[in-house]
């Protein structure tokens, strides 16, 4: 196994040379457990813990590696751990709002080329949260896949109805179906997955991921369970963990999330709602909110039914929701500037005396 097994490729060569990291001392993030992190490089798998002075340094929640990442790391054959000292800047990467605030991100993946977004035929199907994934996907950079599972518990005309809602959406991302059941799909899913890139499987508990990657892997390495009387799966997994496939693919399993905040996402709407965003560009007026100002295109097209209501009012959802976490983390940051600022006039005052 050599560092280009894992991902590494000729742009993280040249930003680990700007950086000035040595190239043996680098090991890809696979698991993060609590405070002690699995890398992989090309030695093999081995624990490693976060130097005190990185923690110092960086205290935000999405400043600590995540799967994915590339950090640098240092390591005697005597030592039971590495020593992480850096992390190398994310090409790509899959964050949500943390529970409990509106400034606070969490981060999910890192350096992932693709992003697989899987949805159960079988109750689990939602445009909405689809389009939010979609968004997110695309703000961090990766590429989307969306992929509905469990086909074999609706029938040919459910599925064809649910292919046709997500192209009215106007999503150009690819889309496959899926079972597991009768393996329809599997080998079409196989087929997608290129040696040497990074895909992430995201979606909510039960829509079948775990047992998406057994298959890949071609052993039970992922616990699964039997389905509910419902049809749908229970959820397993328990941890992110980067997967290395017989084939050189690289996938990152999740464990189930139904929620998904969204944070600055303003390029990543822009990007999934691709048929508003070129009618905004017809608007009478620049800064066209697309609510009740005339001469708005988007709501001509609404009126005639162009466009979905249900994707619209999604799409003013999620940018009523990117404001506000921008708003929300712009008074954050003033207020720890000024607190700072309170500080340094107490430790003033207190040399003075």
């Amino acid at each position: 196994m050599n560092l280009e097994t894992l991902g590494w490729d000729p742009w993280f060569e040249e930003l680990s040379g700007l950086q000035g990291r040595p190239i043996e001392t680098l090991a890809r993030v696979a698991a993060v457990d609590r405070e002690q992190l699995l890398l992989l490089n090309d030695t093999g798998a081995f624990r490693a813990k976060l130097a005190g002075s990185y923690l110092y340094r960086h205290r935000q929640a999405e400043e600590l590696p995540c799967v994915g990442d590339w950090v640098c790391v240092e390591k005697s054959p005597d030592d039971d751990f590495g020593l992480i000292h850096a992390v190398l800047d994310r090409r790509t990467s899959l964050r949500r709002k943390a529970a409990g605030g509106p400034t606070e991100a969490q981060m999910i993946a890192a350096n992932v080329d693709y992003v697989i977004i899987v949805q159960s035929c079988h109750f689990d199907f939602n445009p909405n949260r689809l389009e939010r994934y979609l968004v997110m996907v695309r703000d961090g950079g990766a590429e989307p896949y969306v992929l509905l599972t469990k086909t074999d518990l609706v029938g040919p005309d459910i599925v064809a109805d649910q292919l046709s809602r997500i192209s009215a959406l106007g999503v150009t991302a690819p889309v496959l179906t899926l079972s597991n059941v009768t393996r329809e799909g599997i080998d079409e899913l196989k087929q997608t997955l290129v040696p040497g890139k990074t895909y992430c499987f995201v979606g909510s508990s039960g829509v079948g991921k775990s047992t998406i990657i057994n298959e890949l892997i071609g052993r039970e390495l992922r616990e699964t369970k039997d389905v509910s009387a419902t049809g749908e799966g229970r959820h397993t997994t328990v941890r992110r963990e980067l997967i290395l496939l017989r084939n050189g693919a690289l996938v990152i399993d999740n464990p189930g999330m139904r929620e998904f905040g969204i944070l600055n996402a303003e390029d990543g709407i822009d990007g999934g709602f691709i048929d508003i965003t070129d009618l905004a560009s017809r608007c009478r007026y620049r800064d066209c909110s697309h609510t009740n100002e005339p001469g708005c295109a988007v709501h001509e097209a609404l009126s005639t039914g162009e466009i979905d209501r249900d994707h619209y009012e999604n799409y003013l959802k999620l940018k009523g929701e990117s404001a506000f976490y921008q708003m929300s983390y712009a008074e954050k940051r003033k207020k720890d500037r000024n607190f700072g600022k309170y500080i340094k006039s107490v430790k003033k005052g207190m040399t003075r005396d």
